[in-house]
């Protein structure tokens, strides 16, 4: 009887310990198992940035600081050539009469498209009237003069087309003539033409009868504007109108000219 109940836990141990022995081997299966499947809150970072921005999205030049550079719209130099006709006025009225003819041209520096340092040389013939003939007891003769401006301009854009500019600065004047002859008596009183053309001593005509020429130096002012119209890319028109004056030793010229042309 002792040796029956004896041997009952020989054989209840054997099942606890291979309870046990498949327990922890569980146990160590899983814990194999988890490092190599992380969770998804575990992924690194890197895959959840946003992918790189393309070339349309990189900032401007203007977003890193730096300027883009625009391009010109202007030209450094440009050049005018022209003619027309001018209006005499003052003293010059009284022995010239209005509409001779002139020839013009010029070259501007541009600081950009609205400041400028505009040079012209103009000619402007001044034919005398038959009462300034009369008074030089000649039959005929011829006048003009040569007038040389340096002015800034002021350019005014209206449209793509259209636009305007307002000019004035020093100007320099050689007014010259010849009579074809003259019956005047040298030492003799001067009228008012002699005056105005330049040979007029103490009141007489020079003695040694050098009257029949003229040459008058005299520096001055002119002020006027023109309006432009576009007929190319690189080319317009322009219509000017100025007024001229110099004097010298109370002798003036003034005239008035009107000069169309072109720009470019």
């Amino acid at each position: 009887m002792i040796r029956k109940f004896a041997s009952i836990p020989r054989f209840s141990f054997v099942p606890s310990t291979v309870l046990l022995t498949i327990l922890a081997g569980v146990a160590t299966l899983n814990a194999q198992q988890t490092p190599s499947q992380p969770p998804a809150a575990n992924q690194p970072q890197t895959q959840q940035q946003p992918e790189p921005q393309t070339s349309s999205q990189e900032p401007s030049t203007d977003e890193l600081g730096t300027h883009k550079k625009k391009p010109k719209d202007y030209k450094n130099w440009s050049f005018n050539a022209g003619g027309g006709a001018s209006f005499t006025s003052g003293t010059t009225e009284k022995y010239v009469r209005s509409g001779g003819l002139i020839a013009a041209a010029g070259v501007a520096r541009n600081a950009n498209k609205y400041l400028g340092l505009r040079l012209d040389f103009q000619f402007d013939n001044l034919p005398l009237r038959a009462s300034a003939l009369q008074l030089a007891s000649a039959p005929g003769a011829n006048s003009h003069v040569y007038t040389l401006n340096l002015d800034p301009i002021i350019n005014i854009p209206a449209s793509r087309d259209w636009g305007a500019y307002i000019i004035g600065g020093p100007s320099f004047y050689h007014r010259s003539g010849k009579l074809d002859s003259s019956t005047a008596l040298a030492g003799s009183a001067c009228n008012g033409f002699f005056t105005w053309w330049g040979h007029c001593y103490a009141g007489s005509l020079p003695i040694n009868g050098q009257f029949l020429h003229s040459s008058v130096n005299a520096f001055g002012e002119n002020f006027g504007g023109g309006i432009t119209h576009r007929i190319r890319s690189n080319m317009e028109l322009y219509a000017e109108f100025r007024w001229q004056h110099g004097t010298r030793n109370s002798i003036t010229t003034d005239f008035r000219p009107v000069t169309i042309g072109v720009r470019w």
